[in-house]
């Protein structure tokens, strides 16, 4: 059984794996390939890899071709679908809600792909949860990036020329990334505040010493992957009302509300933003699904009425080497759970829960009733 490891192209920072991550692959003995100059842009070299007995590729195309197992970060491009091998497994994160021809395109090379967004968020699945790990360090990076923007300190500071008030941060969904950018922003000495549509998650946000914002939007729900259900246009409405005001007393504004599958909720208005201090700060965590925040854009800064909006695309990355060590490790807990050491094989079978969930594609069709429904 042969594991190759392509490396990530274009603005990528991330390594889809370590070489400590990749020894504990080989010690299950499944032979581990990685790209030449994988780990290059996190100072990781092809050497350190040959090291714990991983072999290195000049030729991608070759290695796409013959190896039984595929893993990267980023979604594939479609040409590179058409060489792997049938029946080979492909594990990356893949949009597959909105990369239908993708999705078919797998279908048609008979290859069982399995996109990391669809890992159920069970009990079981923690371990392989790639898109927790991702956010939680996305949560801090968010975090930094706005502190650093900022042109005030985060702490509140006693100094013989007067007091220096904390800066105060408002946090928009209390998802993974959101309560991991309610802690830092509480570690760097800020004034917290948060908002959720889901009332159940006001006591994590106060175990973190952060204020939680009581709107009343009338009843919510959450999905089954424990995401917030879309909320209604009056809902929309009435939540952007609740929030304006909060928005204008805070110097950070950190937005992180997503609904799962579907593009994100424009909840932060132009008004909204305009009711802010100039020289305040906006980050717009939700940018590549569509943006919380009106006017924010993909890997730009966005100045409004003075108010500075932020839409990094790969938080993650800022923080590349921990994204790439947890992330590997999610992709070795995965295919752990179903290696058969005796027959060195995946034991591939669709009625686990896990992989009834995460698994888009196999034997030539669509499997994921998610995706099929959405198709």
């Amino acid at each position: 059984m042969q594991i190759f490891f392509p490396k990530e192209e274009g603005t990528e920072i991330r390594a889809t794996i370590l070489p400590e991550v990749a020894k504990k692959f080989i010690d299950l003995g499944i032979e581990v390939v990685i790209e030449s100059e994988i780990g290059s842009k996190i100072f990781l070299s092809d050497d350190l890899y040959l090291q714990v007995g991983a072999a290195v590729s000049t030729d991608r195309s070759k290695s796409l071709s013959t190896a039984d197992i595929i893993c990267r970060i980023n979604k594939p491009k479609m040409e590179e679908v058409a060489i792997l091998k049938k029946n080979a497994i492909h594990v990356s994160f893949l949009d597959p809600f909105n990369e239908i021809e993708l999705v078919n395109e797998f279908a048609r090379a008979s290859i069982s792909a399995i996109s990391m967004e669809l890992v159920p968020r069970i009990t079981r699945a923690q371990k392989m949860d790639a898109l927790s790990s991702q956010a939680n360090l996305a949560g801090y990076s968010a975090v930094i990036e706005a502190a650093r923007t900022l042109t005030k300190s985060f702490p509140m500071m006693m100094t013989a020329a007067g007091t220096i008030s904390p800066s105060r941060v408002f946090v928009i969904g209390v998802g993974v990334a959101g309560l991991q950018a309610i802690a830092t922003a509480k570690r760097l000495g800020a004034r917290v505040e948060a908002f959720d549509t889901r009332p159940i998650v006001e006591e994590q946000v106060k175990s973190l010493g952060a204020k939680f914002v009581q709107i009343d939007i009338g009843e919510t729900e959450e999905t089954a992957q424990g995401y917030a259900k879309e909320l209604t246009p009056d809902q929309i409405k009435m939540q952007q009302e609740g929030m304006k005001k909060i928005c204008g007393q805070s110097d950070v504004v950190i937005t992180t509300a997503q609904v799962f599958g579907r593009p994100a909720p424009r909840i932060v208005t132009s008004e909204m933003v305009e009711a802010m201090k100039p020289g305040s700060v906006i980050v717009d965590m939700a940018v590549t699904s569509g943006g919380n925040v009106e006017g924010s854009m993909a890997d730009e800064y966005v100045v409004h009425e003075g108010v500075t909006i932020i839409g990094m695309s790969n938080l993650p990355g800022e923080v590349a080497m921990d994204a790439s060590q947890v992330y590997g490790s999610n992709l070795f807990n995965m295919i752990e759970e179903y290696w058969d050491a005796e027959h060195k094989k995946l034991n591939f079978d669709l009625s686990d829960e896990v992989l009834r969930g995460c698994v888009i594609t196999h034997d030539g069709e669509v499997v994921n009733s998610m995706v099929k429904e959405r198709m």
